[in-house]
């Protein structure tokens, strides 16, 4: 017999598949046109929507630029009204556990400003590839505060340690590489262009 934690979704990807459903719904689109937009099997979208899996950060990049958003900002459609002031203890964590990665908003993502600050964390050998930003010309700026990390954009390869901050501008693929043997944690910038 199955606990009510498996047969239950996690409320979180159960809003983000309603929101999901509902951004495809406002554009009046089939689950074949999305699925051609975005790249994506029209299973997984229908699983995506109807929070039978947890879509991973792959997944959700290519559905934010199919939709011109950040990933941030859609996360943000599916929490509570953001307040001016988060504490710690309450900023939205989400996490891609296919991929290591753990992502945490430090500021309030907000509709009216273009800029937010992102906590991520990837675990020892994790590798995230992007096949395109969520909005393209997207700025960032990364900057590490434990480990290593390697990012490529423009097909060049830039290794970050502690301390270190890369700046760019994102209109391509992309991709994050846990490159030591520990866990790298960095913020994230991102300002819309």
């Amino acid at each position: 017999m199955r606990s009510i934690e498996e047969i239950a979704p996690d409320p979180v990807d159960a809003r983000l598949a309603a929101r999901l459903a509902e951004l495809r719904a406002e554009r009046g689109w089939s689950l074949g046109e999305l699925a051609e937009r975005s790249g994506i099997s029209r299973s997984t979208l229908s699983r995506a929507e109807r929070a039978e899996i947890s879509p991973t950060a792959a997944l959700l990049n290519r559905l934010c630029h199919v939709y011109g958003r950040t990933m941030s900002r859609l996360l943000s459609e599916v929490e509570a009204e953001p307040a001016l002031l988060v504490p710690a203890t309450e900023q939205p964590v989400w996490e891609d556990r296919a991929s290591g990665f753990v992502r945490r908003s430090v500021s309030p993502p907000h509709a009216g400003l273009r800029g937010e600050l992102v906590e991520g964390r990837l675990a020892t050998g994790a590798d995230i590839a992007y096949d395109r930003p969520p909005v393209p010309g997207l700025e960032q700026h990364i900057w590490v505060f434990e480990g290593e990390l390697d990012v490529t954009a423009q097909d060049v390869e830039h290794r970050l340690g502690t301390g270190d901050c890369l700046r760019l501008r994102v209109w391509g693929p992309t991709r994050f590489r846990c490159a030591g043997a520990e866990e790298v944690r960095y913020v994230l910038a991102v300002v819309l262009p």
